[in-house]
């Protein structure tokens, strides 16, 4: 199966385009406060607004609920993206009120992911992995450990979807997705050619190795 693909961090309407005629299926904003890629409700609106084509994704990291449902009906997002250390209640309250909700882990180790798996696997629609780093929640390029989770990878159940990002690029994203076999790969900082700003020929390259599945020689 050929995973779809989501570039997250996108950061104007101009990049947005780019994204949407390379043939993204996901595009994504960052909605919590202070990051480096952080959008008001308003210029997040213009670059969601730009791109035809793919499904809305809303970065939060512990949000208020009523936050995240008041973003989510303002940008029309069709997925809620939970990247902090969100409990399972407002996890479960979000499915609840009807949103597709991906909640992110960033596990260091084997166990570490096996703890979230327990915790989030039967409540979300999918679990995206990202890579743990002081750095930040995300967006840090940093990978999470493929081999150990992928000895794991049946653990998930029918049904959840797994996501994963943290550093990967087009020369690496063949590989995760032998390794690992997700239904979506999410790529940031490994597709832009300065912080912010998604490099046209980057972004080509990432999603023409995944549509084809042959790695970089």
């Amino acid at each position: 199966m050929i995973p779809a693909v989501k570039v997250c961090g996108v950061c104007s309407p101009e990049d947005a385009v780019l994204i949407a005629e390379e043939g993204a299926d996901y595009l994504g904003v960052i909605l919590d406060l202070g990051r480096m890629r952080t959008q008001s409700t308003t210029s997040a609106a213009a670059i969601l607004r730009a791109a035809t084509g793919p499904r809305y994704v809303g970065v939060f990291v512990d949000p208020e609920p009523e936050v995240v449902h008041s973003q989510a009906e303002r940008l029309g997002l069709d997925v809620i993206q939970l990247h902090g250390s969100e409990g399972p209640e407002l996890v479960e309250s979000l499915n609840s009120s009807g949103h597709r909700v991906w909640k992110a882990l960033r596990p260091r180790d084997l166990d570490e992911f096996l703890e979230g798996l327990e915790r989030y696997a039967e409540i979300v629609d999918a679990i995206l992995l990202d890579g743990w780093s002081p750095a930040g929640p995300g967006g840090t390029g940093t990978p999470f450990p493929w081999r150990e989770v992928a000895r794991a990878r049946e653990q998930i159940p029918e049904g959840t979807g797994l996501v994963i990002a943290g550093g990967l690029n087009p020369t690496n994203v063949a590989d995760a997705i032998e390794i690992l076999r997700p239904d979506v790969v999410d790529v940031s900082s490994g597709v832009e050619s300065a912080p912010k700003v998604k490099d046209p020929d980057l972004v080509e390259a990432f999603i023409s190795k995944v549509r084809i599945g042959r790695r970089v020689t």
